[in-house]
């Protein structure tokens, strides 16, 4: 399922200075569709020690769908000089002192490693976990309700394809009389054509031979499995309902994906029957307008999760 946040969170710096830049821990999480989880991470090297513990926390709340997570570290001000405070240069001056005392030969700072000491330094290790921790799970929240929105969408287009199957399921029934007279009538004519090539070998009246019998028996058959469409109505009446039902937002949506994918094969499968059984135009018509349907219903279910 497709759906996007993004969030940002300030990080304490090392260095007390008030004219030192923000450091800000940014985060997004984009995700598409698709039929398994495919996690992918962007991460700073200052991250890259976390994306296991982001794998496991993302993995426990999503099932399905192509997640990019890209994360960075930005300041405010990375482009400009940062102006030491009074505060800190007396700092400074005061440790430089005390280092002579002990080394009266150290050689002083310069103003290049001065403003290098007063530049913010990132947090790592334990101080970036718990900002990342917050922050993740705070953008999690969002994307899921992103993907939660993208749900109904799916839903309610879902449930309109269904009940265009079932209006179609609706409209076989009153042909399904017509198709089993005409199979009837086409029945009684090969069977006719049977007992005619038994009566050509027995003149006499006897019985008809092994062959025309078998023939006679294969039509009778074919005439059976020809007309029995009613099993096929039923269960796509049974599958369609069953699938409103699991797009019910009252109902349960653990493995809903896994579960519509298997109603979605079941589905497809009775269509190929009714439609190899057709012996109507009107009938293949509706088979193949079935068959439309029931694809647009697969690759709408690829998205649930």
């Amino acid at each position: 399922m497709t759906g996007y946040a993004s969030g940002q969170s300030s990080l304490q710096t090392v260095v007390e200075n008030p004219s030192s830049p923000t450091i800000r821990l940014g985060l997004e999480i984009r995700s598409v569709n698709s039929r398994f989880l495919d996690l992918t991470f962007k991460l700073p090297d200052e991250l890259r020690e976390f994306e296991p513990l982001m794998r496991e926390h993302l993995s426990a709340q999503l099932k399905r769908g192509k997640v990019e997570v890209k994360a960075s570290l930005v300041s405010s001000d990375s482009h400009g000089v940062i102006e030491p405070s009074p505060k800190l240069l007396q700092r400074l001056s005061s440790i430089e002192d005390n280092v002579r005392v002990w080394l009266p030969k150290a050689t002083p700072l310069s103003v290049s490693e001065v403003l290098r000491l007063s530049s913010p330094t990132t947090p790592g290790g334990q101080e970036l976990g718990a900002p990342l921790t917050g922050l993740l799970q705070e953008t999690m929240k969002q994307l899921l309700a992103a993907r939660s929105k993208e749900g109904e969408r799916l839903a309610t287009s879902m449930l309109d394809r269904t009940a265009q199957l079932k209006a179609l399921t609706a409209k076989v029934t009153p042909i399904v009389p017509q198709l089993v007279e005409q199979q009837r009538l086409k029945f009684l004519e090969r069977w006719r054509e049977a007992l005619g090539m038994g009566q050509k070998e027995h003149p006499e009246g006897g019985l008809p031979t092994e062959a025309a019998q078998d023939r006679a028996l294969t039509e009778a058959a074919n005439f059976a499995i020809r007309i029995d469409v009613a099993e096929e109505l039923t269960r796509l009446s049974s599958h369609l309902s069953e699938i409103e039902q699991l797009l019910s937002p009252k109902k349960s949506t653990e493995s809903l994906g896994k579960r519509l994918d298997f109603l979605i094969q079941e589905l497809h499968r009775e269509a190929n029957t009714l439609g190899s059984k057709s012996t109507s135009l009107e009938l293949t018509r509706i088979g193949v307008d079935m068959k439309v349907l029931i694809e647009q219903l697969r690759e709408q279910v690829q998205n649930i999760e």
